[in-house]
This record gives C-alpha cells, sequence and structure tokens, in this order.
C-alpha cells in the first residue's frame, strides 16, 4: 500500500516560518497533534514538533515562546513522496527515529503522517490476515 492511499482526504495542518513558537503550540494543542510541516514560500522548510518545543525550552526558557518558529523547527525535513510503501516509510522513520513525514509531490506538500498512522495501518493489516486465516480453519 502506498502513502497516497493511506492520506485519503486529510486536511494538513501547517504553519509558515514567521509564527511564533507560543502560535504554533497553541495549533497543536487545539488540534491534538505532536507536529506540524512549517512552510516557507510555499515549500516545506522543516517540521516543528513537541520535541522541539522542549529543546527550545531548555535553551532558552520561556523566551522561547516569542520566537519565530523558523529559529526552532527541525531542518531539513525527511520527506516521502505519495508513492512510498508504507512499510518503507516506517522503516524511514524507524531508522531516522523521527514521528512525522511530511509528503510531497515535487516541492508541493500534499500530505502528512505519523508513525502512529502507519503503525494503525499496520495493526489493521495484521487484524485481517488474523481473521481471514481463522475463517479459512473454521470453513
Amino acid at each position: 500500500m502506498t502513502i497516497a492511499k493511506l492520506l485519503g482526504r486529510r486536511a494538513v495542518v501547517s504553519v509558515g516560518a514567521d509564527a511564533s513558537v507560543g502560535d504554533v503550540v497553541a495549533l497543536l494543542a487545539e488540534h491534538r497533534i505532536g507536529a506540524v510541516p512549517v512552510l516557507a514560500d510555499g515549500r516545506v522548510a522543516g517540521i516543528f514538533s513537541e520535541r522541539d518545543m522542549i529543546h527550545a525550552l531548555v535553551e532558552c526558557g520561556a523566551a522561547a515562546i516569542d520566537l519565530p518558529v523558523a529559529e526552532r523547527m527541525t531542518s531539513p525535513a525527511i520527506t516521502v513522496g505519495p508513492d512510498a510503501s508504507v512499510l518503507g516509510a516506517l522503516s524511514l522513520m524507524t531508522q531516522r527515529r523521527i514521528r512525522h513525514l511530511p509528503v510531497l509531490d515535487g516541492d508541493q506538500l500534499v500530505g502528512f503522517v505519523s508513525i502512529g498512522d502507519l503503525v494503525k495501518y499496520r495493526i489493521d493489516g495484521i487484524e485481517a490476515e488474523a481473521e481471514a486465516m481463522r475463517a479459512y480453519i473454521q470453513g
């Protein structure tokens, strides 16, 4: 299965590079998400995550809230294309020890997946296989 099929038509929450860290943290809380892609000139410049906020607080203290997110984001972002396999993306996330991947079609952001999205897909597939095996054995 490809990332494109997994994405469906979900909207992507993103922020501009000039947004303040405080505004982005409020957005993360509002949407109950752990990270957002950061866009500059319409392109993915990086990712800002909960981990980036922790590092900003340790390094800058309370003043981190007023900094532009571009100063505290993880950059460059590791990305995948919509044709990437779910298992390939999961492997990439595991190897690079990251939890979020922007999905780019060329330079255009078309999606954003989390490790939770990919693990859920894998669990659903394993459960479906187990059910098919049970039905085969019983039938």
